[in-house]
């Protein structure tokens, strides 16, 4: 392995790994209130793009990186947009 490739796994570990605490807390805690969606949407959207251009010029650090952090970022987005759901009906059937 050459030095530009171990630069790209260490740099794809970190970046990934930074990401793994806050997925893990939101997924236990199934709390959304403080995590914005326009964030997480942009995120999502970001890394899915990242993993098919890795895809596109067959690098294999960004495709694993984007590959595991896009999932991440996918479960988050959707306990966001279910809580949002969920809240739309509580709030109509409380309406007086």
């Amino acid at each position: 392995m050459n030095t530009v490739a171990l630069i790209g796994f260490i740099s794809a570990f970190l970046t990934t790994g930074a990401f793994v605490p806050q997925a893990l807390k939101t997924i236990k805690s199934r709390s959304t209130a403080d995590l914005s969606l326009g964030t997480f949407s942009m995120m999502f959207a970001g890394t899915i793009m990242w993993f098919i251009y890795g895809l596109h010029i067959n690098d294999t650090p960004m495709i694993i990186a984007n590959a595991i952090t896009s999932c991440l970022t996918g479960i988050i987005l959707g306990l966001k947009i279910y809580s949002i759901i969920g809240e739309k009906r509580i709030n109509r059937n409380y309406r007086l």
